[in-house]
């Protein structure tokens, strides 16, 4: 099995109304996705947090994951390639790298977001939906 788990976050303003999408794959069939809405937050956080909860979705099914992001920053701070200088941002890193040990194979690799399509998509209908909501 070929689990893959793409995962998306985004704020209207920065911060801003924010939301987090993820979608777990195996091959090419969608497995399971989740969304939510976050509350004021900046675009980092919402990336961060799409990703966990995206963890923790995955594990539910396989302890194999491979993890695809449109953030190059997320990507890099996880990999360690960036340091993480933010003491907002900190706690986030330490709850993805706590929740990797659970898995015995994790990948963490940078996509454009033409590859991340679903995620982005979702997190945007949230954020839509919310810009209708309060007109």
């Amino acid at each position: 099995m070929n689990f893959k788990l793409f995962t998306d976050g985004g704020s209207r303003g920065n911060p801003g109304s924010s939301a987090a999408a993820f979608l777990l794959f195996n091959d090419n069939d969608l497995i399971d996705l989740g969304a939510k809405f976050l509350g004021s937050a900046t675009n980092n956080f919402a990336e961060y947090n799409a990703l966990i909860e995206g963890l923790k979705l995955a594990k539910k099914h396989t302890d194999s994951v491979a993890c695809f992001l449109d953030s190059e920053l997320v990507v890099k701070q996880i990999n360690g390639e960036y340091k993480v200088s933010s003491a907002d941002i900190k706690p986030l890193v330490s709850k993805v790298k706590e929740l990797a040990k659970d898995f015995s194979s994790i990948s963490f690799t940078h996509v454009p977001r033409a590859e991340n399509k679903h995620a982005d998509k979702l997190v945007n209908i949230i954020l839509d939906s919310l810009e209708r909501d309060n007109v």
